[in-house]
């Protein structure tokens, strides 16, 4: 078996380095071919034998670099060859539409998205620079437009700010006067308002904490004026009603069921 990595070659024995001659020839003349692996850049129609030849299939073309520029930049050529009657088809680079040329052998498919209007129409010089000029004049319009809008919304928060100034020296001219006066009044008016509310609360508590504790005041009362202990203790327990419950644990005596089995127990000796 022979080595992956050669290190030692075989030199035959008639071998004389001094006959080789390395020799440097001019470039051959003509556009420069190179053999490439590319895909199909469209779908196409051989006009030969009829095949479709969908996009993105793989073929091993030829690359040649033509002498036709596009502002400095080169145009290439491409052969490849039909898979069925392997006729020759060919196609270039067209910079202008960053695209593709199909130039003779084959009919590129209609693709409506490449259409302008339903039909194909290529824009000339004059036709783009008119294009362009009314693009231009419509951006004018609509940033005038949005200039337009912009002053209106300044103008309405200016009007805004003014109606508010206005409105704090009117209230602040009422106050200077002698709009004092009916301040002072109006706060008087509220501080008798608060406290007429202060006392209504102190005697909706007063109500509620004295709804319990009122039965007992009024049985004292009765005894300081003479009643019966008695009549006054029946008419506090009748005002007040059952006793509150108790909360405390009750202890259940447990019953003794030996004398009903017939246990009797031994008394105790101590």
């Amino acid at each position: 078996m022979s080595e992956r990595k050669v290190l030692q070659k075989y030199y035959p024995p008639d071998f004389d380095p001094s006959r080789i001659t390395r020799t440097r020839g001019p470039k051959p003349p003509g556009p420069k071919v190179q053999t490439v692996r590319l895909m199909a850049p469209f779908s196409m129609k051989c006009t030969a034998c009829g095949e479709f030849i969908y996009k993105g299939r793989k073929f091993n073309a030829r690359k040649e670099t033509t002498d036709d520029k596009y502002y400095s930049i080169a145009i290439y050529r491409f052969y490849i060859r039909c898979t069925r009657c392997s006729g020759e088809i060919t196609f270039k680079t067209d910079p202008k539409n960053m695209d593709y040329e199909c130039e003779k052998g084959a009919r590129r498919n209609f693709e409506p998205w490449r259409t302008q209007g339903g039909a194909a129409k290529e824009e000339s010089e004059e036709e783009r620079l008119v294009r362009l000029e009314e693009e231009e004049a419509e951006r004018g319009v609509m940033a005038g437009l949005e200039g337009k809008v912009e002053d209106a919304r300044r103008e309405m928060r200016i009007a805004d700010a003014l109606d508010e100034i206005r409105t704090r020296n009117a209230r602040n001219e009422r106050v200077g006067k002698g709009g004092m006066e009916g301040v002072g009044e109006e706060d008087e008016k509220m501080e008798g308002e608060r406290e007429r509310l202060e006392r209504e609360d102190e005697e909706l508590a007063r109500r509620a904490f004295m709804r319990q504790g009122g039965d007992i005041e009024l049985a004292a009362d009765g005894e300081d004026d003479g009643v019966g202990g008695e009549d006054a203790v029946e008419a506090t327990k009748v005002e007040m009603g059952p006793p509150p419950p108790t909360f405390k644990r009750a202890v259940k005596r447990k019953k003794d069921f030996s004398a009903a089995l017939g246990i009797k127990r031994k008394p105790a000796l101590v």
